[in-house]
């Protein structure tokens, strides 16, 4: 089982719409662990790590969201921190 870690930033209208409650539910479904939080520039930022099939299964559920979120662009990029167990929704940043 191959893993991966990434670092995603999601743009457009992804606060105020529950994305951040979305993402946990949906990392913690396919057992990844990381985090998410909001920006104070109105993107989310969110850490995946995990079975890579799993991370890219995420990445592509981010770039729909939750139903009233309007994804403008999924960034992203590797990460190699540290992770606690499970997935995290944290205080905004």
């Amino acid at each position: 089982m191959a893993e991966r870690q990434v670092r995603a930033v999601i743009s457009g209208r992804v606060q105020g719409v529950w994305y951040r409650a979305w993402t946990r539910k949906e990392a913690q479904r396919r057992g990844l662990n990381g985090w998410v939080r909001n920006r104070k520039d109105g993107t989310v930022e969110a850490v995946f790590a995990g079975d890579a099939k799993a991370v890219d299964e995420m990445l592509a559920a981010c770039r729909e969201g939750p139903p009233q979120a309007v994804v403008a662009e999924v960034e992203i990029e590797p990460w190699s921190g540290a992770l606690q167990p499970g997935f995290q929704q944290l205080p905004s940043a």
